[in-house]
């Protein structure tokens, strides 16, 4: 194990600085303005790992894949560091084949996604949801145990969301190695393999610079990215009122949301 890794509490894990602490559990809703049902999240309280906010980025990221259906419709999708697990629950109700919605294993944030998922998918539809408590860069077997078991084992998933996490600086190279992991190989790299897919397997990172003098190290995540092989693609960009109005740094910054398609290149399948 590297040194990086040695230390998994959740102190060494996130050393972002914590907010004042926030009221009880609060509810939050995602309205669609359509005819599909509104999307109602709970959000735990006071917490270290900022589980107590529904973040512009996951919001962003709901429409997003709303308006892109072909991105999860019979796919096998994975949400990384989901808090209250507004998209993946948005990507199960549009027909995903499979979800899996996971954050770091702390009882309180795994019930509350649980809780979630049962206020907004229907009993019937609930045995493609599950959650587990997985930390970044670790072995992946949980998360591939939640995978039907015909599924084949060289296979994983095609969609991995990662909404508003690139902020944690210190974990870029856990949750690139957990992206390593867990995405789909390239379609059609081996004869074995089914027909390539369309789309073809990705990972979305939706986020806001929420400190506009570090949105450099924000950024590095895709230099990483680049470095160990993957191919990144700017695909989205919206306002939205700032999350924290008071907060110091350009409002307009703190207020936008941006979108990244990273795919897997040769070198990213190498790294497995």
């Amino acid at each position: 194990m590297d040194d990086e890794d040695g230390d998994l509490s959740l102190g060494a894990v996130f050393t972002e600085p914590p907010r004042p602490p926030s009221p009880e559990p609060t509810l939050a809703t995602y309205s669609r303005g359509t005819a599909q049902p509104d999307v109602n999240i709970r959000l735990v309280g006071s917490h270290p790992l900022w589980g107590h906010h529904l973040w512009n980025a996951a919001i962003a990221f709901a429409s997003y894949l709303d308006s892109n259906i072909d991105l999860i419709r019979d796919k096998f999708v994975l949400e990384l560091g989901a808090g209250g697990g507004l998209p993946g629950i948005v990507a199960a109700q549009n027909d995903a084949k499979q979800v899996v919605l996971s954050d770091y294993p702390d009882a309180a944030l795994v019930e509350n996604l649980t809780h979630n998922v049962h206020q907004n998918i229907s009993e019937d539809q609930r045995n493609k949801v599950t959650t587990q408590g997985y930390i970044w860069g670790q072995p992946v077997d949980n998360l591939f145990a939640a995978l039907p078991p015909d599924r084949d084992p060289s296979r994983g998933f095609d969609l991995i969301i990662l909404s508003d996490l690139i902020f944690n600086h210190s974990q870029h190279d856990s949750l690139l190695r957990s992206c390593e992991f867990c995405l789909t190989p390239i379609p059609g790299h081996s004869p074995k393999e089914d027909p390539p897919q369309t789309p073809s397997p990705c990972v979305l990172v939706f986020y806001t610079h929420h400190r506009p003098h570090l949105a450099d190290r924000d950024l590095e995540f895709f230099a990483k990215a680049r470095r160990r092989g993957w191919n990144c693609e700017y695909i989205y960009t919206k306002k939205f009122p700032p999350m924290f109005p008071d907060d110091p740094g350009d409002v307009g910054v703190r207020s936008t949301v941006h979108g990244w398609k990273v795919t897997r290149g040769t070198s990213a399948s190498e790294n497995e």
